[in-house]
């Protein structure tokens, strides 16, 4: 009964903008609603309204009548507007209402204050509010969230696709429904080279996991413990640096060369972008961005934001302050010491500004600023009452070009601590007795170190998000990249005369820079791709150790990304537990760059295995989600390698190791690899 109770708050994000008392779910299921919980719209006919869907529904949940909390602070953003972690206004709005949901004493309490909340709060603010309490709460945390792009479309594809969509599920019966093909690369022509990441940028799966990384690590909430997660401002400095290691390595596939810094907040932003979708919500076409537009001083009373370029200047520069002096200063005037340990993690907080920064008021809100500016660079006073554009919401960000600037620009501060710290000692890099003899890497079929990559189609459904149309799924078909599956094959040899277990760590990266010359590892480093990372036992002599692509510490499997919950496993079952990953991983169809046609792309592949007992974190792991580790940690626990994230590369290295080759240890090894991509090779996912 408590597992329906807990199911039942899941049908509260079915088709969003619908009132709560209509049909939801895929058996039909309606809310008994009190009286005095419908709007004032539907308060004079609730008995009309009410009866009108209940006669039909094959399920009814009863609601039960409670004093109310005061839900003035999430009422008070309009729910016809866009929602905006980044904007400070809003993430007090949602901080309210996630301490609202949490506070509920028990599972019956917070269905009816949701019940409440929902025909009332913003839909997107509700959504966000509703999954972070749901993800947290210890009650619910067992609850696989349906994934976002099946409740908001609208952020993930073309906007011409909903019409066709309307058409097909009011016309065709469910059975015959066919589905709509989402144009390849609809946001603009060849004539803009940036277009030729069209694949990376607005990929469903690399959005989903953006979205879904900022809902795990929230940086705004009442309740302290949500936020304050192990290594959190790290893995924020880590998984963002990992992103643009692998946008720049999507560069190097379509010879363009690596992305640069918008670190010059004055200077025109080059790049245009016209996102082509329309917020459903907000009834409102998403703004674009004119190329060459300026960013000016905002000044836009609605959202509560007056702030100067100058001040996100005096951030940037108080941050700098902070590295070189090698402390940041506390509100009470205490020194926190940026050491080689906790730098970074208390950087990350100070960065993104998250309410552990040790002094918002000095070191201001620099990340998310930059990302507000940019957002409202088309209408920064609000005289056009226009929204903020894709650079505004996390969901939606990582789809404009600039997205890749600003976040290489705050690379480039972490980068100045790192570049400050100590490069590794040979005795830090070197595991005694253990010997990398030689590595392979091998694609199902093909040819030994050689990734393959291609196109695929797959089918996202969208009915869900699909508010007053008949019922029944109707899906969009998307083409993303995909590459063949391969296996990892590398031979260890153990000298020591006893059983010794190490971390097995695998990176990929270019061997040439954009001119055709080898990379500098100084270089290089910063586009090494993390690819795996696992424990291994090795017996005393030779060893061999495989290793299937699909098992990645990156990756969720496609069925994770799109959280097609109707097709999970069983209850209770081991499969059960995994796949109730709380859905955060970087998509496991994006794991390989694309690569070149013919020859393919020069790269090189490195494999180390470190001392486990270096690395190692005590710590139990069974069914908490730490299946994704690399980018996305482990839920309620800490991050379960002891290393700093990107270890051995987040550091300079040592004097002598100008290339790759000239930083291995025996414990490592590399490979040249080459990236084929066959353009055109479109494969249907089964």
């Amino acid at each position: 009964m408590t597992e329906e109770k807990k199911n039942n708050l899941l049908l509260l994000f079915d088709r969003p903008s619908e009132p709560v008392f209509m049909e939801k779910g895929k058996t039909a299921t309606v809310f008994d609603v009190p009286d005095k919980y419908l709007t004032d719209r539907y308060r004079p006919i609730g008995n009309e309204v009410q009866t009108r869907f209940s006669d039909t529904a094959e399920r009814r949940v009863p609601v039960r009548d409670i004093s109310l909390p005061d839900l003035r602070i999430p009422m008070s953003l309009p729910r016809d507007e866009q929602f905006s972690l980044f904007v400070p206004r809003h993430r007090q709005i949602a901080g309210r209402l996630i301490d609202i949901f949490v506070g509920m004493r028990n599972i019956d309490d917070l269905l009816s204050v949701a019940v409440y909340a929902r025909d009332r709060v913003n839909p997107f603010l509700f959504n966000y509010a509703l999954s972070v309490a749901l993800l947290h709460r210890r009650d619910t945390k067992g609850l696989d969230l349906p994934s976002f792009a099946q409740n908001f479309p609208e952020k993930y594809v073309d906007s011409k696709v909903f019409r066709k969509a309307r058409e097909e599920v009011t016309v065709v019966p469910e059975g015959s429904r066919m589905p709509i093909i989402v144009p390849r690369d609809y946001t603009a022509s060849d004539l803009e080279p940036e277009h030729r990441l069209w694949y990376f940028r607005e990929d469903v799966g690399i959005n989903l996991h953006h979205w879904h990384w900022h809902l795990v690590y929230p940086f705004e909430a009442g309740d302290r413990s949500i936020v304050d997660k192990d290594r959190r401002g790290e893995l924020f400095y880590y998984m963002h640096e990992q992103i643009i290691a692998r946008y720049n390595m999507e560069r190097f596939s379509n010879n363009l060369p690596r992305v640069s810094r918008f670190n010059n907040y004055r200077e025109p932003i080059s790049e245009g972008y016209f996102p082509k979708m329309d917020s459903i919500v907000a009834s409102r076409a998403w703004p674009p961005r004119f190329a060459n537009t300026s960013l000016s001083d905002l000044n836009r009373e609605s959202d509560q934001i007056t702030v100067d370029i100058n001040d996100l200047q005096r951030w940037h520069d108080k941050l700098l302050e902070a590295i070189s002096m090698g402390y940041a200063v506390d509100e009470s005037g205490n020194r926190q010491q940026l050491t080689e340990t906790d730098g970074i993690n208390i950087l990350g907080n100070m960065m993104e500004s998250s309410i552990l920064s040790p002094n918002r008021s000095l070191y201001g809100d620099f990340h998310n600023m930059g990302h507000v500016f940019i957002s409202y660079a088309h209408d920064p006073d609000h005289r056009h009452l226009e929204t903020f554009g894709v650079m505004g919401d996390s969901t939606t960000a990582m789809r404009d070009p600039v997205f890749y600037r600003w976040h290489a620009h705050v690379d480039d501060i972490f980068q100045e601590h790192k570049r400050r710290l100590q490069p590794y000692t040979l005795q830090q890099l070197e595991y005694n007795g253990i010997t990398v003899e030689g590595v392979q890497v091998a694609s199902d079929g093909g040819m030994a170190n050689v990734f393959t990559t291609f196109w695929q189609q797959s089918d996202l459904d969208l009915s869900r998000g699909m508010d007053f149309v008949p019922r029944g799924n109707v899906f969009a078909r998307f083409t993303h990249l995909q590459h063949t599956p391969f296996t990892y094959t590398m031979n260890v040899n153990n000298a020591s005369g006893a059983q010794r277990f190490g971390t097995v760590r695998i990176f990929l990266g270019p061997k040439n820079d954009e001119r055709g010359q080898p990379m500098k590892l100084r270089d290089q480093r910063l586009m090494m791709i993390e690819l795996d990372r696992f424990v291994a036992s090795f017996n005393p002599g030779q060893n061999t150790i495989r290793r299937r692509s699909d098992e990645s510490s990156v990756t969720i499997p496609f069925e994770r990304t799109f959280r097609d919950l109707n097709n999970r496993p069983a209850e209770n079952t081991s499969e059960e537990l995994e796949y109730n990953f709380c859905g955060c991983g970087w998509p496991q169809h994006m794991l390989i760059p694309k690569g070149l046609p013919g020859d393919g792309l020069r790269c090189q592949l490195f494999v180390m295995v470190s001392n486990y007992e270096d690395d190692r974190v005590d710590q139990d792991l069974v069914g908490s989600c730490s299946d994704a580790s690399s980018y996305c940690g482990v839920r309620d626990r800490k991050y379960p390698d002891r290393r700093a994230m990107g270890f051995p590369f987040d550091r300079l290295p040592r004097q002598g190791a100008e290339q790759l080759v000239n930083f291995l240890t025996p414990n490592m090894s590399i490979v040249d690899v080459k990236i084929r991509h066959d353009a055109n090779r479109v494969v249907q996912r089964q």
